[in-house]
């Protein structure tokens, strides 16, 4: 009994360390760190100037449209607004992570913009469908950048763990491309993991197939497959013991989302801390 609940202490010491971080982390994100951000960051930057674009047009277009489309136009527009601000609270409820929010916020937002469009001029419609293209092209939205207690690895480095021995008993890798979009909206996923469950015989690695696409040959993953992305694989003494997505995930219809809960119980990973903390 003793020992179940020194177990339970040092979990919740760590899950509170793991709350702390997100707070210090979430204060450094002042306003102007946001600001900086959206207009150091391409993807940001050209969304917000596409959707900035639509005030200028719509403000020269009342000038020259009649009062009937006038009317009709602001009708759909608070139609839209009340509609983008559900499926906004609906995406906060349920997303884990911002990457993810951003995403499918910023989709929602374009299909809208586009369809308000449409009732002003076709052009117009077409025009930002083209902007919005050109967008996904040239820019990326960015990825998580915190590592947590993770590693970044390199080939050698994760040859060098893998065969000249471990400082851990197990090594959870993160097998990731960051052109992936996938791997974009979990990349928080990871870093907060590896908070909680890192410790002395566990290990949190990250290797970026993007930086290194030849290790993903060697451990069976296939770069053009999304669903392959990102993978990830538990290695005990430089065996691997489990994978997700397996290697016959093909077979199957599909697997489900990833998401921390899943991963915690693929790699079965309180139930390691446990082990690790009542020393076996």
């Amino acid at each position: 009994m003793a020992r179940e609940r020194r177990c339970w202490i040092i979990y919740i010491n760590r899950t509170v360390k793991k709350r702390m971080q997100r707070k210090r982390m979430e204060k450094k994100k002042n306003p102007l760190t946001w600001l900086n951000l959206m207009v150091s960051e391409p993807y940001y930057l050209f969304h917000f100037l596409a959707f900035f674009s639509y005030f200028v047009i719509r403000s020269s277009a009342s000038q020259v449209l009649s009062p009937h489309i006038l009317h009709r136009l602001f009708h759909r527009e608070i139609q839209a607004i009340l509609a983008f601000s559900v499926l906004a609270v609906i995406k906060v409820v349920k997303e884990e992570t911002w990457e993810g929010f951003i995403s499918d916020t910023l989709f929602f937002a374009k299909v809208f913009l586009v369809a308000i469009s449409l009732i002003m001029d076709y052009h117009l419609a077409l025009w930002y469908i083209v902007v919005f293209s050109v967008i996904f092209i040239l820019a990326q939205q960015p990825a998580y950048e915190g590592l947590g207690t993770s590693q970044k690895l390199t080939p050698l480095q994760l040859e060098a763990l893998l065969t000249e021995g471990n400082t851990s008993r197990f090594w959870l890798v993160e097998f990731r491309a960051l052109w992936s979009p996938t791997c974009i909206r979990t990349s928080l996923f990871f870093p907060d993991l590896s908070i909680t469950y890192s410790n002395k015989n566990l290990s949190f690695g990250i290797v970026d197939l993007g930086l290194f696409p030849n290790v993903a040959e060697r451990f069976g993953i296939s770069l053009g497959s999304m669903a392959q992305l990102p993978t990830y694989i538990l290695f005990e003494n430089a065996v691997e013991v489990t994978r997700f997505p397996e290697l016959d995930f093909e077979a199957k219809a599909s697997h489900p989302p990833i998401t921390k809960k899943l991963l915690c119980r693929h790699f079965e990973l309180d139930r390691r801390l446990l082990e690790y903390i009542n020393g076996r």
